[in-house]
């Protein structure tokens, strides 16, 4: 997938052109892109027409879930959705974190799920996609330009977020998944009693849903309710689908931006064209380029970390549980499905908090306080593979700080894939590292501090202070997940979590593409014996290092008033 997304952010062949370029072509003649989207863009442009393009998208699905009380594609008779929940819902869908405020199958018709809900998931999943190859290009040094959005944005939709789309949902639908447009059926219990069946195009939403990390569920359970991931065989469709695009892109990186004096299986090609530059002259046989093993290394070992540590802390279960002398075979199956259980319920939750898609598959509420504290830093973090694409430019940001303290130590000017880290870069680099932290602990302050954000609190206490950074975690890193016993519906979690969601997801882009663009407009420097060299083990575990101290001094103080004090508080 990494080889296949490398040759679509370079227009390089691939099998299915011949069919794929007659779809593109139309599109660009519809919305009136001249020259194929080979006309490149600078930076100010390129983030300006994303922005613009997702704010049109805004402004439609505000109006659609407004009015989407009318009788057509509404058999369930939904009334339409209040204001303020509303524009949070289209923030939260267009920046690709999927919140939901709402209450699921209830709150939304079946045409606000398709034409709102389903189109955003494809639309924001490429706006990031689009957004992390201009980044790449950027970073590669063999451009003059971040590309056309208008080409980023169609190619990811047609050649790869539609066509596996089609092909999971039919998958879903094989093993019970609902497609269909039928109204809610009521049936008899074996009770005897009456119960509403909800129905509705579930398989459609739930593939792209983890394949573009959103995570935003067709029902209010998501993942865990039975219509939307029935068996084993589904759960594993779903955790493979979140992590499919993320890997994918870092692999692509890798192969973007490889020096062709050191890869010498790659053969880059002159060409007048921005994008064609880039083509591989003949098939490479590098699966995994030397810039991206040290971000593939780090994300990898937090990954399992994190894996191994939600393992061990649900499969201890309870400890009140054990001072009552009871059974805690099956470890903690608090919140969790028996078909799955508590390995693959841990599995789904770091997959789904590492990628930072959201979906869920048990009540995250009820994990045991480390294993929320995991699922937590895990979206501190932000670079564990991270959304697609958006996880890398995190961990590129990280990556650019420390070839900045490592050339500090070693007395050379610090200089990542040819280009010097001077002082504007390390500005817009440590302002990219603050905006996350600062959103979460700001409204985090706020939120315990009035009524309004104390009124949300179900659980009091460390649990109830895990609650609130949680949501603001979510919000700010574009997950989307809760821990669901917060009362969020309300004017202020609304706004906070709707600006949380827009900041967190703009302003980082805005940034990161400003750190590139400074990049590319300087002149490239040549190695020298004292170069730092940033393909190593050495450097490698120095950005491990970083990233742990960074996120610690950051979030630790919260993370000891959350989830471990009331971790500690158990065991005692």
């Amino acid at each position: 997938m990494g080889k296949y997304l490398y040759h679509i952010a370079t227009r390089a062949h691939t099998f299915g052109d011949p069919v794929f370029d007659r779809v593109d072509n139309f599109i660009y003649k519809v919305i009136g892109v001249k020259n194929k989207g080979l006309t490149g863009m600078n930076w100010q442009k390129y983030i300006m027409t994303l922005l613009l393009t997702n704010a049109v998208m805004v402004v439609i699905g505000y109006f659609m879930l407004r009015i989407q009380a009318l009788p057509f594609l509404n058999p369930n008779k939904i009334h339409g959705m209040e204001q303020g929940l509303a524009l949070n819902t289209v923030i939260s869908f267009i920046t690709n974190t999927n919140l939901q405020d709402y209450s699921g199958e209830s709150s939304l018709s079946y045409l606000s799920q398709m034409i709102v809900i389903i189109f955003m998931m494809f639309t924001s999943a490429a706006s990031g996609f689009a957004a992390a190859m201009a980044f790449i290009r950027g970073l590669s040094g063999k451009v003059t330009d971040m590309g056309n959005f208008y080409a980023d944005f169609i190619r990811i939709i047609t050649r790869v977020l539609l066509p596996l789309s089609i092909l999971g949902a039919m998958l879903l639908i094989s093993q019970g998944v609902p497609q269909t447009l039928m109204h809610n059926l009521t049936v008899h219990t074996i009770e005897g009693k009456l119960q509403d069946i909800a129905l509705g195009p579930v398989a459609a939403l739930e593939i792209i849903k983890h394949l573009g990390t959103n995570g935003g569920g067709f029902f209010g359970a998501n993942s865990a309710m039975p219509f939307e991931n029935p068996t084993i065989l589904t759960n594993v469709i779903e955790m493979l689908s979140m992590t499919l695009l993320p890997g994918g892109v870092v692999v692509a990186f890798g192969l973007m931006v490889s020096d062709s004096q050191k890869e010498k299986h790659r053969t880059i090609v002159a060409n007048t064209s921005t994008l064609s530059s880039l083509h591989p002259k003949k098939r490479h046989k590098v699966w995994l380029g030397s810039q991206a093993k040290p971000l593939f290394i780090v994300m990898s070992v937090l990954f399992l970390l994190g894996l191994g540590a939600i393992l061990w802390s649900e499969s201890q279960g309870n400890p009140i549980l054990k001072h009552l002398g009871l059974s805690q075979a099956m470890g903690s199956m608090e919140g969790k499905e028996t078909r799955f259980g508590v390995v693959m319920s841990g599995l789904f939750t770091e997959i789904t908090t590492a990628f930072t898609t959201g979906s869920v598959n048990n009540m995250h509420d009820s994990l045991t306080p480390l294993s929320g504290g995991v699922a937590m830093m895990n979206m501190m973090l932000n670079v564990v593979f991270g959304g697609k694409g958006v996880g890398l430019m995190n961990m590129v940001i990280f990556v650019i700080l420390t070839v900045f303290i490592c050339g500090l130590m070693i007395g050379h000017t610090p200089v990542y894939l040819g280009k010097k880290i001077e002082g504007k870069e390390m500005k817009l680099t440590a302002m990219a590292i603050i905006v996350h932290p600062l959103i979460v602990l700001v409204f985090s302050a706020i939120a315990v501090s009035v009524a309004a954000g104390v009124a949300g609190i179900s659980n009091p206490g460390n649990h109830g202070l895990s609650q609130i950074v949680y949501q603001y975690t979510s919000s700010s890193s574009n997950n989307g997940s809760g821990f669901e016993g917060l009362k969020d519906n309300s004017l202020f979690w609304n706004v906070t979590a709707g600006i949380a969601m827009f900041v967190g997801r703009y302003v980082t882009l805005i940034l990161q593409l400003a750190i590139v663009a400074s990049l590319m407009a300087k002149q490239k420097v040549n190695d020298s014996i004292g170069s730092l060299k940033t393909d190593t083990m050495t450097f490698t575990t120095v950005l491990f290092v970083i990233v742990i101290v960074i996120s610690a001094l950051t979030f630790l103080p919260v993370l000891v008033l959350g989830p471990i004090a009331e971790f500690l508080k158990m065991r005692g």
